[in-house]
Formats: C-alpha cells, sequence, structure tokens
C-alpha cells in the first residue's frame, strides 16, 4: 500500500470517528464516548498527517512539525485543566478565534507560494488557476470574519467590554455594503491577483467580524457563540481546500453544518430570525417601557424557603449563569437528593440559552450526577409549572422574564421564556436586584408569589439545606415574617 493510499484511508477512518463523536455528543449517556471517537479520530489525522508529510519535507521540519504539535497539546491540556466551567465560553470563542486566524494565514502562504513567484500555471495548472483564486479570497475572508468576531465575543463574554450591542448608524447598510465589496474584489482577484486587493479583503473582513459580532447583545451570545463555530467550520474547510486536504474539508464541513443547525434550533426557542443572526442585526435593544421598575420585591431567608420545599409537592429548579458563577451545582445536586428522599418531585427546567454557552447548565448538571430523566428542556417542562409548588430560579434572569411575553417594547419580547411565575412559589437566587447579562429588569421579582432569596448561591444553597434538617428534625414553624422592601435604583445596583 503506498504512502498516498494509506493516507486516504486514514482519512476516511478518521472522518468516520468524527461522525461517530457527533453522534455520541448529541445525548448525555453517550457523550463520554463520543468525546473518544473525537479524541481518536484527531490523533489518527495528525500522526497520518506527519508521517505523509515526512516523505516529502526535511527532517528539521519534521521535527519543528512534532515540536509544535506538542507545545500546542501541552498548552490545550493546561488550559483545560485550569480553566472554571464558568470560563468555558470564552475559551471556546478564543479557539474559534485561532481556527479563523489559521484559515487566514493559509490562505497568503497559498498566495505568497504559488501566485507571487509567477509559478501559478505550473502549481495549480491553468485551467484551475482562477479556482484557486477564488479559494484563496474567500478562505481569508471567512477566516478573518471568524477570528475578530471571536475576539469580540470573548471580549463581551469575559466583561472586557459591555455586552449592550453597538448600533452604528446604518448598520445593516455596512453589512450589506461589506458583502457586496467582497464579491466584487473576490471577482476582480479572481481575474487580476494582486497583494494590493488581498490586504483589502484582509481588512474588510476584519472589521465586518468585529461589527457583526459587536453589533448583537450580550444576552444573545450563546447563539453567537453556535454561530462562531459554524464560521470556524467553514473556514477549516477553506484551509482545506487550499490544502488538498479531504480531510480537513469533511471535518470543517462537519462543523460548520451542525454548527448552523444548532444555531437555527437555538434561534427557533428564541424567536428570533436566523438570518438576522448572520447579519448581525441581532440583540438590537428595543425601547423598553420599563427601566425604571415600580413597586415592591419580597426578601425570603433560608429558613423559610426550606420550609416552602419541605411541604411542597413539586419542584422545579431553573438554573442559570449564576448558579455557574457560585459554583453551586453540587450543592443544588445534593438538595435535589434529599428532597426526593422526603418524596418530593424535582426536576430541573433548562432554557436552550441558559448560561453563555449552548448547553452550559446541562455539563455543569451532569458533572454534579443529576440524573439525567429529570433535567427538561423547557417545551418539556413549560406546561408543568401551573401544576408546581416551588419553582428555585437559581442565577437565572433573563430565560425567565415574563416581560418576554407581556411587554411588547421589551428589549426581549417574543423570546419564549420558562413560565416560572405560573407556579404557586418562586424563590429567586439572587446577590442583587441587578438587572440580566441583556440589561432588562425582570418583573417577575416583584410578583406577589416570588420571593427573593439575597447571597451566594452556593451558600443560600448549602444554608437550605442546613434549615431542611431543622425542619426534619421538628425545628420549623413560624418564623418571623419576610423582609419587604422598596425598590430604588441604589437597590438595582450590583453587589
Amino acid at each position: 500500500m503506498t504512502s498516498t493510499t494509506a493516507a486516504h484511508a486514514a482519512d476516511l477512518v478518521a472522518a468516520l470517528l468524527f461522525i461517530l463523536s457527533l453522534a455520541g455528543l448529541s445525548q448525555h449517556r453517550t457523550s463520554r464516548a463520543g468525546v473518544g471517537y473525537g479524541i481518536a479520530g484527531m490523533a489518527l489525522a495528525l500522526v497520518a498527517t506527519v508521517i505523509v508529510a515526512s516523505r516529502s519535507i526535511t527532517a528539521g521540519a519534521v521535527t519543528l512539525i512534532v515540536v509544535a504539535m506538542a507545545l500546542g497539546g501541552a498548552i490545550g491540556l493546561w488550559r483545560a485543566r485550569q480553566v472554571e466551567m464558568t470560563q468555558m465560553p470564552e475559551l471556546i470563542a478564543v479557539l474559534h478565534s485561532f481556527v479563523g486566524l489559521a484559515a487566514v494565514l493559509v490562505g497568503w502562504n497559498s498566495y505568497l507560494e504559488v501566485e507571487s513567484h509567477g509559478s501559478a500555471q505550473t502549481a495549480v495548472g491553468a485551467d484551475l488557476l482562477g479556482i484557486h483564486h477564488a479559494e484563496v479570497f474567500i478562505g481569508i475572508f471567512i477566516g478573518a470574519v471568524t477570528f475578530t468576531g471571536s475576539v469580540v465575543a470573548f471580549l463581551k463574554l469575559s466583561a472586557r467590554i459591555a455586552s449592550r450591542p453597538l448600533v452604528l448608524p446604518g448598520k445593516n447598510v455596512l453589512n450589506l455594503g461589506a458583502l457586496a465589496a467582497f464579491v466584487a474584489l473576490t471577482v476582480w482577484f479572481t481575474v487580476s491577483p494582486g497583494l494590493g486587493l488581498m490586504i483589502a479583503v484582509t481588512v474588510l473582513a476584519v472589521a465586518l467580524g468585529w461589527h457583526l459580532v459587536a453589533s448583537i447583545g450580550g444576552g444573545d451570545m450563546p447563539v453567537v457563540v453556535s454561530m462562531l463555530n459554524s464560521y470556524s467550520g467553514w473556514a477549516a474547510a477553506a484551509a482545506g481546500f487550499l490544502l488538498d486536504n479531504n480531510l480537513l474539508i469533511v471535518t470543517g464541513a462537519l462543523v460548520g453544518s451542525s454548527g448552523a443547525y444548532l444555531s437555527y434550533i437555538m434561534c427557533k426557542a428564541m424567536n428570533r430570525s436566523f438570518l438576522s443572526v448572520i447579519a448581525g442585526g441581532f440583540g438590537i435593544e428595543a425601547p423598553s417601557g420599563g427601566g425604571e421598575e415600580q413597586g415592591e420585591h419580597r426578601e425570603i431567608r433560608a429558613e423559610e424557603a426550606a420550609r416552602q420545599l419541605a411541604q411542597a409537592r413539586s419542584v422545579v429548579i431553573t438554573p442559570g449563569y449564576g448558579m455557574a458563577v457560585a459554583q453551586a451545582q453540587h450543592p443544588v445536586a445534593e438538595l435535589t437528593r434529599r428532597l426526593r428522599e422526603r418524596g418530593v418531585e424535582v426536576r430541573f427546567g433548562v432554557h436552550p440559552v441558559a448560561g453563555r454557552l449552548p448547553g452550559h447548565m446541562n455539563v455543569l448538571l451532569a458533572e454534579a450526577k443529576v440524573p439525567y430523566d429529570i433535567v427538561l428542556e423547557m417545551d418539556e417542562i413549560n406546561d408543568d409549572f401551573a401544576d408546581t409548588s416551588v419553582v428555585l430560579v437559581i442565577g437565572a434572569n433573563d430565560t425567565v422574564n415574563p416581560a418576554a411575553t407581556d411587554d411588547p417594547a421589551s428589549p426581549i419580547a417574543g423570546m419564549p421564556v420558562l413560565r416560572v411565575w405560573e407556579a404557586e412559589q418562586v424563590i429567586v437566587f439572587k446577590r442583587s436586584m441587578a438587572s440580566g447579562y441583556a440589561g432588562v429588569q425582570n418583573p417577575l421579582f416583584f410578583r406577589e408569589n416570588s420571593g427573593m432569596l439575597f447571597g451566594d448561591a452556593k451558600q443560600s444553597v448549602e444554608d437550605i439545606l442546613r434549615a431542611l434538617d431543622a425542619v426534619a428534625g421538628g425545628g420549623g414553624g413560624g418564623g418571623a415574617a419576610p423582609a419587604t422592601r422598596q425598590t430604588t435604583a441604589a437597590g438595582r445596583a450590583a453587589v
């Protein structure tokens, strides 16, 4: 068997392993196997690529490749072990930016190596020269958009820049104009390639990627991360065409198509337009009729929350990013176990965009070993809130905001949310009365059946666990009436 045939066989096996990986990752019970398939496929692809490359390059070059792989693997392993779950969204955004940057570098290298030395027709053939020009240009454009878009997503997710959307005058005209300019430049470059056009498309794509993601509101960042995942896949596929690497093309297409489909599903879950996400017109804040919220909120303590839970027939827990920040998933899992032992039906309601990453809450709950069968999606749990005794809203805000259904002027109007307010009692775990990541105040906090349990979510859940012991031992009772506080601008400030 020749080295080329062996390489093609390895590519085929690796591609099948990547497909099995995607299939495994689609379910909790098979996710570990899915990760294993992905690791095996990538290892096979890397080994096969190095072996094939070693036959046509010097030993020194092979050594540099191996050193780079070892260095990159060590850095990746270190970061994976050090990163907190709350930092996973921005880490993934950074990884997407690396894929985009790699596609840009591959495109520039292809141009400089093949076309700028007068050997283009010899290298790719006269008949394929125009196609190669287009591949270079399109690959650089997709890669640069992915690179800067991912950088902006990282800055927003890590709170290094404001999460609110950037609204420039004529933003849609700017985006459409940039796309039209890209098409015109591609035609020009295909006919008459030049270094100036390469620089122009790189600058254009860098600016467009920045503007596209900067124009998207922070509350919609889970969809943005999914969208950038798709972009990184198409950037990898474009690099595969330039490198004549079939496996890279297949892998990029798998990532690109699966990311696009996930973005589409999430857009439907949020009642948003998929095309508006791609165009960067997503998350624009409309005038809000409830910017200065009036009314009173009712504050409760852990002891009161424990009494409500001990007397409940059914409990639904709706987690959000605040649970991840407080690292409260393990005490929440313990609370779930204790309540179920007392005969209380406990389930979880997870919004499609809860947290900062698709599936963020599911991963946290799986880490805490919460049974899979009681973790339900929004569509599966929403109709059951009316028959629920107590809902615990732990660190969620925008995903349980009734303004989405009641206030047409709200920035999140029309977004499907968890209808937690339909339950008999709602206990909201928050540090303060501050608005959520989307910058929208939540009328849920002021409803008669809602109680605010302020403090760190992990500590609050642990306090409830201790109070449950007292209730079980007969230590429960009347207790002091919950405090009521008037909401002011100062009271809503973050702590």
